[in-house]
């Protein structure tokens, strides 16, 4: 690329990324006080391509502005509507208060500027709305039914910028899924003391014979332990697809990336599936002990200097919880 070419393209990324605080966007978002430095991975990681890097910053300040709207304990379930309806006429290009949704408006600017679809966008709304007034999940396939909303978008996003996949989003679903389970599960007590909601499926739990308030307890109970594992074991088959992801990606950085999240992501599965009692880094997976354990719950951690991504890009989002 041409030297002159190659400082307005780096003039164009700087600008994609400029004062992502607005103050005016008060009137819309709620933050929540988490940020990069508070995330299970890197945002903008060293391993995705440069060029790709500040329109990663934008999706993820933009991911972690619509999410902490809908964790929000402070806005009623119609608030949230309305706004994340606002994020999503900005996101189409329609005519509200800029200035309000100016996050939103950004990410619309990126996604003009890098071509990737405004549907992704789109959908992780569609999820957080849900968010805003479902609570609970019925089964494996309705919880998955919201992953593919609040999840799958993020890996179809890094997909579409960085050059696609050979074989489609699939997956990228798969991981992307599976890594929103385990944030579920890593929060599934707090999600339940704060927001009262519980992504866990009910009929498992009534198979089970586990309730939703054995959740505020401070011991897991073997009713609710295998009600996780089975969680668990449906990870392990998403994984299963997942694994063929570093190899259909064109993008050779993205490759790697994928490739150590999948590893990453496996380590975490099939340890957690041995373990009583969870730790990943310093964060609990359950933040419960079990019952009758001789002596003090078993634990394990996985020593992750670099990363634990929770999804390519927060999840957060939901999901990202």
């Amino acid at each position: 690329m041409p030297r002159a070419r190659k400082r307005q393209q780096q003039n164009r990324d700087r600008n994609l990324v400029r004062d992502l605080a607005v103050p005016d966007t008060k009137k819309v978002e709620a933050p929540s006080g988490k940020d990069a430095a508070y995330e299970n991975f890197p945002v903008g990681s060293f391993l995705l391509p440069p060029a790709a890097r500040p329109h990663v910053a934008v999706f993820y300040h933009y991911a972690r502005a619509i999410d902490d709207i809908a964790d929000s304990p402070d806005l009623a379930s119609d608030e949230k509507i309305r706004r994340l309806d606002g994020c999503a006429a900005a996101i189409r290009g329609e005519e509200i208060d800029a200035a309000a949704y100016a996050t939103a408006v950004r990410m619309r600017e990126s996604l003009l500027v890098s071509g990737v679809p405004l549907q992704h966008c789109l959908d992780l709304i569609d999820a957080f709305k849900q968010d805003a007034v479902k609570n609970r999940y019925d089964d494996w396939d309705d919880l998955m039914h919201y992953c593919i909303r609040s999840a799958a978008p993020v890996g179809r996003y890094l997909i579409d910028l960085t050059g696609g996949a050979d074989g489609g989003y699939g997956a990228s679903d798969a991981l992307c899924n599976a890594l929103q389970v385990i944030n579920h599960l890593q929060d599934c007590k707090d999600d339940f003391l704060t927001l009262d909601r519980v992504y866990l499926p009910m009929n498992w739990m009534q198979a089970e014979g586990a309730t939703v308030d054995m959740l505020n307890a401070d011991h897991a109970s073997p009713a609710l332990r295998r009600v996780l594992d089975r969680c668990l074991a449906e990870t392990r088959t998403l994984m299963r697809e997942a694994r063929h992801l570093p190899g259909r990606v064109k993008s050779r950085r993205l490759a790697m990336e994928s490739a150590a999240i999948c590893n990453i992501a496996d380590a975490l599965v099939e340890t957690s599936l041995r373990a009583v009692y969870c730790a990943w880094c310093g964060f609990r997976i359950f933040e419960l002990k079990a019952e009758n354990a001789d002596g003090p719950g078993r634990a394990f951690s996985v020593d992750l200097a670099i990363f634990i991504p929770v999804s390519w890009l927060f999840l957060a989002c939901g999901s990202a919880s």
